[in-house]
């Protein structure tokens, strides 16, 4: 079969903004700026983002380079050659052991070095280069029914090169094998400059510089012969050091299908330390025809561990751990309760994932059947929870592949630590050394997390400690005494996510002083100057050394003036109990609101493409500036002064959440919660505190006070709409997209509405927005007609001779806080006689009604915000709880043939208030309804509106949704209940997008129709 050569990248091409910071004045950083194309980043803000990765250190790198392609890549190493400056690969920045931080030049290769190269789908091959991320890969050979088998937890967002540098394992590898098992070749830059290709030994190396390399490892080898098999431990779970025993063609480790050695296993592992990978060869497997999966539930910890080595015999292809502790994080998520809760049976301390795959599907079930009278002979009957819908399998094993991040969930300073996290031992020694080193948790005073791959004898283990206080202390004494037990059970201290700061200095206790020697010649041998990578594997740091902390000593927040009340994030968690605090005594409420930016991990969940609404900016941008974890880093370092003295006023706060459109996407997919909406509100109200704001941002603010007003003069305003030079002048002034039209005013709905002083039956309150009153008036009333037709009162949020009550979601927006404080005061207090009634209020809006249930809980106003928060419901959601409650009934008209397009608002998706939309529209009978699986609109309020920001809009809008609408079946009509999102559409795809309940209206049955 003909080779192809895919030339294009994985994804559309992200749009390119220029840095705004270009003025570092270093030597190298202007030399890197007249030589390369890409990004240029020596700012301290972008290099205070780089400075960290998902490990608990912080080293601040020289500057960051994001190469181009490939020839700004040899260009900035050339560069840095010349200069004798240290370089650092980068892909997602995933690594959990520090192996991605340094004081180096960061060479990004995430957002442009990630193309596939070449493509042999008869001998199952890829090459790929550096920065493309496994999933993407994934997604682009499964058409050829191909995949990638290396599937580790983080494989939407994690690089290849990354994973290759690592060593990187993953669930299935005791199927498929490590990286090292599945990387044919590597071509690379070495230290001088010169150009590598690492692979088999059947072949002869290419270049003189890999022929010596070549050669003094074949010397060292052979001379270190008996220390490698009396040193080297035969576990799969193995990635310390380098592969020194890469020429024993005896290890099945160190083989690839020809039976010769492979140079390129060198690489595997060595954390960029050797050389700088440019390309990846990669062996594919073939995706199994069929996956089942059973979920054994056990009531002990200690009979999970046990029972493992039984189970692998039935020969899966995964046997995955949950403990208890994970289980009850993910029950407190709203996007992973109702997928655990259906693995669940009893009250488990535990639970094992067990997946078959292959491509007869009664074979497989078979051996779940096996698995079910295992158990059983076992002593557990009824443990298992069978599950072969693929569906259900695939929810679940994302629950799984988030573990890190919902372990990292824990509010309070003291949090899950990795540094002995994996270390693997034999199968049969599992129990055990669980149980044993729960003890040793125990007499340091904290208790551990455990989550992974029972089926290898690998589990992710982690310490709950506080790195602020005495955790540098614990961590070196579990260390120490974990080590003894890896030791005492010929095990590998280090089993996946390799050594970096972390465990580094433990490599020579692995291996002894003289293989330890030896990598230090190897390190010599490929990197002379010790440039890449350094102190990493050869001459590490120690575990401990505070300085390179995240958290390091003398680390505290600025004095500091939260607008909202971050209360819940002040407590004090037990390590030991897992118990924590009331709200509010673990510390003031300055460490609640720095508490609560600290939450992010760095894992890089936000760094995702393929579903959920996190984050639309960076889909657009891929820059780490405008990811949910490069802004949550800023605010951190901003928080803790070491961006400047003016905190979270600071310009390089403003620029980091410049393009951040509050889609609280962060808030529903982010596992550990980061809600980088309520902190732009926070970093707006400190900006406006200190700056002021400007025209056009009191002009979106101000906009309910002066909407009666400009409702009065709407004829004079369409009137400048339509004189070009007119609303030209008003959109420069106001610094507003010319593209777009200036908002249309209309008569109120609400100067019409009737509000009864008392109703008779089922009331309900609908609160009418300034949107839907002012601007689109038609979908209040579908909304009443509907409701009516369902046999409700309907009241209104508005009395005689007062402005109707508002959210105050515009003064947010633009930091405004006390405003927006005060118009939720008055908005409780009118609406506290209906509350204490149990009338609901039911919004039109969701960033409107959806404040009710979030922002106004922040405002410090207790039982009254509470009370409206449990009786505040969407449109949609309220006819849907009426209905499941037996109270509603609707008359409706049937739609056969007729087509829907739903597009969700972020906030529905944030808050799980989006299917209510797809249950209304199904109740119409014969109406065809699907949906766009869409990130954010683009639209985000005002944000499309400025004209900085209409581009990036448009991008966000072209992402899917605006394709989508575009491709929609002819009289397709398009359902979306954010008034941002259907400007959006009408503005990028000219078509009228309509709110459900105008679509319900239209449906409902008139007298004497059929």
């Amino acid at each position: 079969m003909p080779r192809n050569t895919p030339s294009s990248p994985m994804l559309a091409k992200p749009i390119h903004l220029v840095p705004s910071h270009s003025h570092a004045g270093s030597a190298l950083s202007m030399q890197l700026r007249k030589a390369l194309r890409g990004d240029v980043l020596f700012d301290r803000a972008s290099r205070g983002r780089y400075a960290t990765d998902a490990s608990i250190y912080q080293v601040m790198p020289l500057g960051v380079v994001v190469p181009r392609d490939q020839d700004d890549l040899l260009a900035a190493l050339e560069i840095a050659r010349a200069q004798r400056i240290p370089v650092l690969a980068r892909g997602a920045g995933t690594s959990q052991c520090g192996q991605t931080v340094g004081e180096a030049l960061v060479i990004d290769n995430s957002k442009w070095l990630n193309r596939v190269l070449d493509f042999d789908a008869a001998a199952m091959t890829v090459t790929v280069e550096p920065g493309i991320v496994l999933d993407h890969l994934n997604a682009w050979l499964k058409p050829h029914g191909l995949w990638f088998p290396v599937d580790v937890s983080t494989g939407a967002q994690c690089t290849l090169g990354g994973m290759a540098g690592n060593n990187s394992c993953g669930s299935r590898s005791i199927e498929y094998g490590n990286m090292v098992h599945n990387v044919l070749a590597i071509d690379a830059v070495l230290a001088d400059g010169s150009l590598g290709h690492f692979g088999s030994l059947a072949l002869a190396p290419q270049g003189a510089r890999v022929q010596q390399i070549l050669d003094g490892l074949r010397r060292i080898a052979t001379r270190e012969r008996d220390e490698i098999i009396e040193r080297v431990p035969r576990v799969l779970r193995r990635v310390a050091g380098y592969n020194i025993d890469l020429f024993d063609c005896q290890n099945p480790r160190a083989y690839t299908d020809d039976g010769h050695a492979n140079l390129s296993h060198i690489l595997v592992g060595s954390e960029g330390t050797l050389a700088f990978t440019r390309q990846i060869t990669l062996k594919l497997a073939r995706l199994p025809g069929h996956k089942v999966l059973g979920v054994v539930n056990f009531p002990t910890f200690y009979q999970a561990m046990d029972m493992a080595q039984h189970i692998v015999r039935l020969k899966p292809v995964a046997v995955e751990l949950v403990d208890r502790t994970m289980i009850d994080l993910s029950m407190e998520n709203p996007a992973f309760r109702p997928v655990i809760e259906k693995a669940l049976s009893g009250d488990p301390q535990a639970i094992l994932l067990v997946e078959f795959a292959g491509d007869e599907l009664d074979a497989l079930t078979a051996r779940l059947d096996d698995l079910v009278t295992l158990m059983a002979d076992l002593g557990l009957p009824g443990s298992v929870i069978r599950m072969p819908q693929p569906a259900a399998q695939k929810a679940l094993w994302d629950v799984r592949k988030a573990g890190l991040n919902i372990m990292m969930s824990m509010k309070g300073d003291g949090k899950p630590v990795s540094f002995i996290e994996d270390c693997a031992v034999p199968l049969q020694h599992l129990a055990e050394y669980t149980a044993r080193l729960t003890e040793v948790f125990h007499k340091h005073g904290t208790e551990g997390t455990w989550y992974a791959h029972a089926s290898v004898g690998t589990l992710h283990v982690r310490p709950i400690l506080d790195m602020r206080r005495d955790g540098a202390v614990q961590m070196r004494a579990i260390a120490e005494e974990a080590a003894e037990l890896v030791r005492e059970y010929k095990g590998a201290y280090s089993g996946e996510h390799g050594d970096g700061l972390c465990r580094g200095e433990w490599v020579a206790w692995q291996y002894g002083p003289r293989l330890n020697a030896a990598f230090g010649e190897i390190k010599q041998l490929f990197d002379p100057d010790n440039r890449f990578n350094p102190d990493k594997i050869v001459r590490p740091p120690k575990m401990d050394a505070r300085e390179h902390f995240r958290f390091a000593p003398g680390y505290r927040a600025l004095p500091l003036t939260p607008a909202l009340d971050w209360s819940a994030w002040n407590v004090m968690r037990d390590p030991l109990t897992g118990k924590e605090s009331a709200p509010g005594t673990g510390n003031d409420a300055t460490n609640g609101l720095a508490s609560a930016v600290e939450m992010c991990n760095n894992n890089g969940h936000c760094r995702k493409f393929d579903a959920g609404t996190m984050c639309p900016s960076y889909r657009v941008t891929r820059d780490e500036q405008h990811l949910t974890r490069g802004r949550a880093n800023t605010l951190r370092l901003a928080v803790s002064g070491q961006l400047g003295p003016e905190g979270l006023a600071s310009e390089d706060v403003k620029e980091a959440l410049d393009l951040c459109v509050s889609c609280k996407g962060c808030k529903r997919d982010c596992p550990t919660g980061i809600d980088m909406a309520r902190f732009k509100i926070e970093a707006r109200h400190a900006w406006a505190q200190r700056h002021g704001i400007g025209l056009r941002e009191r002009m979106v603010a101000f906009m309910p006070r002066y909407a009666p007003l400009a409702s009065r003069l709407r004829g004079a305003m369409a009137l400048a709409e339509a004189i070009p030079g007119v609303s030209g002048a008003i959109k420069r002034v106001l610094k507003l997209a010319p593209q777009r039209a200036l908002p249309r005013f209309g008569k109120p709905f609400l100067d019409g509405a009737r509000t009864p002083a008392h109703g008779d039956g089922r009331e309900v309150l609908l609160f009418v927005d300034t949107f839907n009153n002012y601007m689109e008036a038609q979908n209040a009333s579908a909304a009443q007609q509907v409701l009516e037709a369902a046999g409700y009162t309907v009241h209104f949020n508005v009395r005689p001779g007062e402005r109707p009550l508002c959210c105050g979601r515009t003064f947010l927006a633009a930091g405004l806080v006390d405003e927006a404080r005060a118009e939720a005061r008055r908005t409780l207090d009118a609406l506290r006689p209906w509350l204490d009634r149990g009338v609901p209020v039911v919004g039109l809006e969701p960033s409107c009604l959806l404040s009710m249930r979030d922002e106004f809980l922040g405002y410090g106003y207790g039982e009254a915000a509470q009370q409206l928060a449990q009786h505040a419901f969407l449109f949609e959601e309220f006819l849907v709880r009426e209905r499941q409650a037996g109270r509603l009934q609707l008359d409706l008209a049937a739609g056969e043939g007729a087509e829907v397009l739903v597009h969700g608002h972020c906030h529905q998706k944030a808050f799980d208030a989006f299917t209510p939309v797809q249950t209304v529209l199904g109740w119409i009978p014969g109406l065809k309804v699907s949906t766009v699986e869409s990130s954010c609109c683009g639209m985000a309020g005002s944000f499309g509106y400025e004209a900085e920001h209409y581009a990036a809009s448009q991008a966000m809008a072209e992402l899917s949704l605006l394709p989508a609408v575009r491709k929609r079946a002819p009289g397709a009509i398009v359902v979306a209940d954010g008034t941002s999102c259907r400007h959006q559409i009408h503005d990028g795809a000219d078509t009228e997008a309509v709110h459900v309940a105008r679509v319900l209206a239209a449906a409902l049955r008139r007298p004497g129709q059929e």
